[in-house]
Order: structure tokens, then sequence, then C-alpha cells
């Protein structure tokens, strides 16, 4: 795995002022240019620099001091950066004495301003060219143009979604925060933690699947994270009085250790979508998760709940106290088959409907009821039906 500094180069009316930049762990670097010190503090295996044809391309050369057979060279870059025209064949030229003086492989790219979305996508790609798959990267968005720290922060997440790269930091040298002739040193890579929380109530409201919390927990609570991770294996097993236990457990475990940091924003998140665990009636329970998987489009699900939840209304509609006893359930589907119990009424028909439909999604079986045919044509017909069967066949309330 190599890891690779891609530090951003800007432009200032003269020159970048030296400040000791102030790393918070006892370390400190002296330098006018934050990437440098960021280079002898962090070590990695290479350096990228990347700035715009007007960058200030010639000051930090020159600051390092570079070979007297170089000035020529050096002082062509400088009337180029001046006239905004720097060329990649000026900066190859430059690359290797720079290599050479900071001790590690330097690469100097070029990139467009950003001025509009063709060249902020071209930015990405140009960011991704020096980057292998599973690579490590730290960015410094300290000299870049005010707004390439939004486009580096996408960079990340383009990067560690494409490449699976390992984003290490995320640093900025706040030079307007100077105090006692220190320069704080922030690292923002929490602003990825944001985006991946962001991105798991996403999936979750996409498909109903809240392992994906887990691994975002792990790392402050691995109890509270397992606990989330055997939940969501036992409602996708459809499983939900295993799976509510689970919850109950958690949310007590996070009562206890509320989560910190980022966590504890999304914590309110994580309870609202969660909240059908707190029903304490098995129909109620399995109502809510067949509504729910209804809103994301996971129609096999909602009608496996659907089906049990009728079920277990008619159970506690009996009188029948134990609705988690298979046997139990088997006989209550064996009497509502029995006219001489229950009348072919409407209700028995969408009962019908519902358990063939269950039937078609769980094993492919073709249904001749033309009803359900005419379901399946598209999704939005398919969730009407659904939520038309729901309505008629799990009230909010039992009537005993």
């Amino acid at each position: 795995m190599t890891h690779t500094l891609i530090s951003f180069l800007g432009k200032a009316a003269q020159s970048y002022r030296k400040a000791t930049y102030d790393f918070g762990d006892g370390q400190r670097q002296e330098t006018a240019f934050f990437g440098l010190g960021l280079t002898r503090h962090i070590k990695p295996d290479r350096l990228v620099v990347l700035g715009t044809t007007g960058s200030m391309w010639d000051v930090l050369l020159i600051s390092l001091n570079l070979e007297p057979h170089l000035d020529e060279a050096l002082l062509e870059l400088s009337e180029s950066a001046q006239q905004d025209c720097t060329s990649e064949t000026e900066l190859n030229a430059l690359a290797p004495a720079v290599g050479q003086r900071l001790g590690l492989p330097v690469t100097l790219r070029l990139i467009p301003y950003g001025q509009n979305i063709e060249e902020q996508v071209e930015i990405l790609q140009r960011i991704a060219l020096d980057i292998a798959e599973g690579d490590a990267v730290t960015l410094d968005v300290t000299h870049g143009l005010r707004h390439l720290p939004i486009l580096a922060q996408m960079s990340a997440l383009y990067l560690r979604q494409v490449k699976d790269v390992e984003i290490r930091g995320l640093y900025y040298g706040a030079l307007d925060m100077t105090r006692d002739g220190l320069t704080p040193v922030m690292n923002l890579g929490g602003l990825l933690d944001i985006a991946d929380w962001t991105g798991a109530v996403q999936s979750f409201d996409k498909d109903g699947d809240y392992s994906v919390f887990a691994s975002l927990m792990q790392k402050q609570s691995p109890v509270a994270a397992d606990l989330l991770q055997k939940s969501a294996f036992y409602e996708r097993t459809t499983r939900p009085g295993q799976a509510r236990s689970q919850l109950r457990n958690l949310f007590d475990e996070l009562e206890h250790q509320p989560l910190t940091g980022i966590g504890l924003l999304f914590a309110p998140t994580l309870q609202t979508r969660l909240a059908w665990h707190l029903e304490d009636r098995l129909y109620l329970r399995q109502q809510a998760l067949a509504r729910l998987y209804l809103e994301h489009e996971d129609f096999l699900r909602a009608a496996l709940l659907g089906f049990e939840a009728f079920i277990t209304r008619l159970m506690q509609q009996r009188g029948m106290n134990n609705p988690d006893n298979w046997t139990q359930r088997e006989l209550a589907k064996k009497q509502y088959l029995n006219k001489g119990i229950y009348p072919r009424n409407k209700e028995y028909e969408n009962y019908c409907l519902l358990r063939d439909l269950r039937n078609h999604l769980a094993h492919g079986n073709a249904s001749p009821q033309v009803e359900i045919q005419k379901a399946l044509a598209s999704a939005e017909t398919l969730r009407h039906f659904l939520d038309d069967l729901f309505r008629q066949l799990l009230p909010a309330s039992i009537d005993r």
C-alpha cells in the first residue's frame, strides 16, 4: 500500500507567510507552505501537488533552494505562473529535482479552476489518476482556492468508493487562528464520518436494512454494534420478536453508554427509524414492519409480514394466547379455511389474494388470479395493491 499526500496549491498576493504549525501532539513544523510541513510530519511515500495554471508554483519551488542550474527554468516558470499559463511540460521537468530535495517521489499536476461541473469532474478524475486501488491518501487543503476544500472532500469520498482507498486525514492549517506564534492544524476527516452516516441513513431508507449502522457504531460501542447486527439478521429472517428483543437491549445499552461525536448527531434518527420495536403486541409489531417494508418497496418482506400480521390478528380475536407458537399459528390458518367458522366474505377474498401474492413473491409460483397478475405489472401498481390489502386486512387495532 502506497501512502500519498495530496496538497493543493493556490495563489496569494505575494507569498505565503511562514508559520509554526502546531499538530496538537507536541509536533510542530515551521514553513510557509503547509504541505511541506505536513510531509515532514506524516512522512508519506509520495507527494502530489495540485494547482492551476496561475498557482504559486514558482514561489513554492524557489523556496526549496533547488540546484543553480535550474534557475533559468524557475525564471520561466515564474513568468508563466504570473501570466496564468503554467504548463505540464514545465512542471514535469522540475518535479524530479523537487523529489530529490524532499526525499520522496513528487508529482506536480495541473488542475482546472473548477468553475463548472465539467471542470469539477475533471479535477476528481485527475486526482484519481495518481492513486492506485487500495492505496492510502492524506489530503491537505490549506493553500488551495477557497472552493477546493469541498472538492477535496468529494474526491476523498470518490476515491474511497471507487478505488477502495483509505483516507488517513483531511488537513487544514488555520493561519487565521494563529495565537501566540502557533498556528493550529485541523484534521477535518470527521466530515467523512458525517458522509458515512448520511449514506447509511439513505441506504436504510432505500431498503430497510439497518445493519449498515453497525460498522459505524463499532469503534464507539462494539456491544451496541453486535446487538444491531443481530437484530437486523432476525428481522431479515422474518423473526420480529427476536429482532425486537435485540433492539430493546440495544437502546438500553445506548442509554448507559450513549454514542458520541457524529454518532450522537444521528442517534435521534436511528431511534425514529427503529421505533417499531416499542410496540408491545406482536400484531402491531408485524403490522408496523409490513408497512415499513412496503415504504421501501421490499415487496416480499412486506407481503410476508403482512400475511403473518393477519394470522396474528385472527389468533388474538379468537383468544389464542400464544401467537408466537408455530403449531397454534398453523391451527389458526386451518380454522380460517373452515366455512363453518369464517364466512366467505370480502375479507376472505383479500386474505386469499395476500396469501397467493406472498407465495408468488416467495416461490415464483405463477398465480392464476387476474388481480395479482395486474398488480405485478409495475412497482407502482404492486405498491398500491398491497397498500389496499393492508388497509382492509390490518386495522390499527383489533376488535375481539
